[in-house]
């Protein structure tokens, strides 16, 4: 694996297991990829402030920047989000462009693209969240049928894909 890895005041990061970290990521200080995740082109990985973490087959996709936050397990975090000192429970999707600050996305929630979760709020499990500034509709009450939309973003197919970018990934 050729990402950037940085160390920070003593803190190294630990990439566990099998994963894919694109030799084009930046992985500072205290940061923990659990196995099969991968990480994409441009994403950054800072955990000077605060740990980050990367929980098992999460997928965190192109320029995304994770700053002292915790990703759970089969989290898809899309293209250019932002994450802050944020929490997104197993399970939930993080749509492209989008940023979460300061803030919690519980299991199994999708937080739609260019949607701005600002500090304070705690998204219940199984949640739709959209809007500038957010607003949250259980999932249950939209025509959303969660099970298609994580299986077309699953990250076991990112997964597959980081595979096979062999130079990518080297």
């Amino acid at each position: 694996m050729d990402s950037r890895e940085y160390s920070f005041e003593g803190e190294t990061p630990t990439i566990n297991g099998y994963v894919h970290v694109s030799s084009d990521a930046t992985v500072v200080g205290d940061v923990r990829i659990e196995a099969n995740a991968n990480v994409w082109p441009g994403v950054v990985l800072r955990g000077d402030v605060g740990p980050v973490e990367v929980g098992r087959e999460s997928a965190i996709g192109d320029n995304a920047t994770l700053h002292a936050s915790t990703v759970g397990e089969n989290v898809m975090v899309g293209h250019g989000a932002v994450l802050n000192d944020a929490t997104v429970e197993d399970g939930a999707l993080v749509g492209f462009n989008s940023t979460v600050s300061e803030a919690t996305i519980g299991s199994g929630s999708i937080v739609a693209m260019g949607t701005v979760v600002p500090p304070g709020y705690d998204v219940p499990p199984d949640s739709f969240v959209r809007g500038s500034p957010a607003s949250v509709t259980p999932l249950s009450e939209t025509t959303i049928d969660p099970e298609a939309v994580f299986e077309a973003f699953s990250s076991g197919d990112y997964a597959n894909l980081a595979a096979r970018h062999e130079e990518l990934f080297e």
